[in-house]
């Protein structure tokens, strides 16, 4: 593909697609309705299997991860005068919600970030949690902001010992790393298909444990077993309802379920482990290019492990709206403002000129790169940065 410019802003969406998933989108407008059944059924397994889930069942697909959070939020059992937790690195998708829960009496911890200002502080996890009347800890995997990562399986592990449910917010993590939901341990997951897992946007899904705690109808109910039960059957004389249903999500985009089982099939051919260690390498010859200009200040972790291939940076005095769009007259297209997460804005001291994302992505050419840290360069420089 010819083009004069660079994408870096794949932490918002990817781009390109992947060809075969383009031609997979192509051949879902055309196919029949009698088709659908069939293909949606594939597409479902196919991404249980990609993503570790045994029990088809308790995968259930969506518009995408904003969809899946409200919907997880909306039916998990919380009761009147709980507490939930959370960490200062939220998108506004899950932030958003859980504020409103506030109408219920449910009482928000925000934790605080650990040393240095990075992560979250774990000290205080547990001491929260010891205190007792915790419902649920939802929580994201990378701050979609700075790309860092965030303590996930040790969170869980503390909120496990508490017997306490965990709602996981997967939207930046899923596709780089390689998650399996069933041996993640949490109770619940939530992502979007078109970030790294390269599918079209209109597509995500929300993964439900079988111990996690729901409502249906004002009554508290559990996803049916590996067994095989479904929707009110009965089993040994007793009635056993789901959990999430497509009465709450809506109806599945098959156009974009059909790229996104295409894109399973694309990221198989390579192990993550490989992609995130080739994207991150790629950061860290940006991160040098930014480095060379003393009033540029880049947000996050210093160790690449703890981050995923983004770049958070802001420049003293100047709004991230007007880096951006002088990056994007130089040919580098890029993320910048809050990024839809003001509590990590909050966190970072950045709420009123917001920050400028570079992200890298999932086969990003070297060539690329090389032309990017020009174009930053000179770009940079033209703002008097120097």
């Amino acid at each position: 593909m010819d083009r004069d410019f660079v994408y870096l802003n794949h932490a918002g969406t990817s781009w390109p697609k992947p060809d075969p998933v383009i031609k997979a989108v192509s051949q879902a407008m055309m196919s029949s309705p009698v088709e659908w059944p069939g293909e949606f059924q594939r597409a479902h397994e196919a991404a249980c299997r990609f993503l570790g889930v045994r029990n088809t069942e308790q995968l259930i697909l969506t518009p995408g991860c904003t969809s899946s959070l409200a919907t997880a939020l909306a039916l998990v059992d919380i009761p009147y005068g709980s507490q939930v937790i959370t960490s200062c690195w939220e998108h506004h998708a899950l932030s958003g919600p859980l504020l409103r829960l506030r109408e219920r009496n449910v009482t928000v911890r925000v934790l605080p970030p650990g040393e240095l200002g990075l992560g979250v502080d774990l000290s205080r996890f547990e001491g929260l949690l010891s205190h007792g009347h915790t419902a649920l800890v939802a929580i994201t995997a990378a701050c979609n902001v700075t790309g860092d990562l965030l303590p996930i399986y040790d969170i869980i592990s503390i909120a496990q010992r508490f017997g306490v449910m965990v709602l996981i917010d997967a939207a930046q993590a899923i596709g780089w790393l390689d998650l399996q939901f069933d041996e993640l341990g949490a109770d619940f997951v939530a992502f979007g298909g078109h970030k790294a897992l390269q599918a079209p946007l209109g597509i995500g899904g929300l993964y439900v444990s079988d111990s996690a705690h729901m409502k249906c109808g004002g009554a508290t109910c559990e996803l049916p077993a590996a067994s095989g039960a479904r929707g009110d059957e009965s089993q040994h004389g007793k009635t056993r309802r789901p959990g999430p249903s497509y009465c709450d999500v809506g109806s599945v985009d098959l156009v974009a379920l059909g790229g996104l089982q295409a894109s399973f099939e694309w990221l198989r051919q390579t192990e993550s482990q490989i992609r995130l260690a080739t994207a991150r390498k790629q950061t860290a010859q940006l991160r040098d290019t930014l480095a060379q200009f003393p009033c540029v200040h880049i947000h996050g972790h210093f160790c690449a492990e703890q981050r995923l291939p983004a770049i958070a940076f802001h420049a003293e005095g100047i709004k991230s709206a007007i880096l951006a769009e002088q990056l994007s007259r130089h040919g580098v297209i890029v993320g910048s403002g809050l990024q839809c997460s003001p509590l990590s804005h909050q966190t970072l001291g950045t709420t009123q000129h917001g920050v400028v994302r570079l992200s890298v992505g999932i086969e990003q050419s070297d060539q690329d790169i090389a032309t990017a840290r020009k174009r930053l360069q000179i770009a940079l420089t033209d703002l008097g940065l120097r």
